[in-house]
């Protein structure tokens, strides 16, 4: 069902898109620098089960019905649009994404459900699922729903693993940054732009 060859092209495709920057993994390295190891591995899981919703969604219809409905694809898109702008907005206003200040820690459960949310209500993941799995699938090599949560559930684990291992090496840099507070602010600015930003793409997002 799984021939070797499309197997590793997917995968190839996976990680690129996996390296591509984001909000996500601008998440998951902010609280690697922020709190270390374990939020960075919170942060990476989040955004996986992020992607899982979307995987489901792709495969059960959610995303076929955004791209044939109009009030619903508006719906996913400006939540997911406020969403983001709302996180750019409150870490410009805070500038706590990465900070080393102990009151500023977050809860495991906070991490994860903030990671969650960005991925899962951000609908270019959706609309990239849908679009891009359904290239390795083959009406040949067996069931197409199987074949869709396969390849979805993998992609999802290489985004979990990839942005956690992201998180874990910037926590590295620790130490350094600590010393640097000026370029703590300038990065906590730049999260900040990159997530309004993002917003800013989903909201003018079109139906395709």
């Amino acid at each position: 069902m799984f021939p070797l060859e499309i197997w590793a092209a997917y995968t190839a495709a996976c990680l690129l898109l996996m390296l591509s920057p984001g909000p996500d993994n601008l998440l998951a390295i902010g609280r690697g620098l922020s709190q270390g190891k374990s939020a960075a591995i919170v942060s990476g899981v989040s955004s996986g089960a992020g992607i899982l919703f979307h995987v489901a969604a792709a495969t059960f219809g959610l995303t076929l019905l955004m791209q044939t409905s109009a009030l619903a694809f508006w719906v996913v898109k400006l939540t997911g649009a406020v969403y983001l702008i709302w996180l750019g907005a409150k870490v410009l206003r805070s500038r706590n994404l990465i900070s080393f200040a102990s009151t500023a820690k977050q809860p495991l459960s906070t991490i994860f459900a903030t990671g969650f949310l960005s991925a899962a209500l951000n609908p270019k993941p959706g609309l990239f699922v849908l679009a891009f799995i359904p290239q390795f699938v083959s009406l040949d090599r067996g069931s197409v729903t199987i074949q869709m949560l396969v390849y979805g559930c993998w992609f999802a684990f290489l985004t979990a693993v990839g942005f956690a291992l992201m998180g874990i090496f910037s926590s590295r840099l620790s130490s350094w940054l600590r010393q640097k507070p000026r370029v703590v602010a300038g990065l906590n600015v730049g999260a900040g732009l990159t997530f309004v930003a993002s917003g800013l793409s989903v909201a003018v997002l079109k139906q395709k």
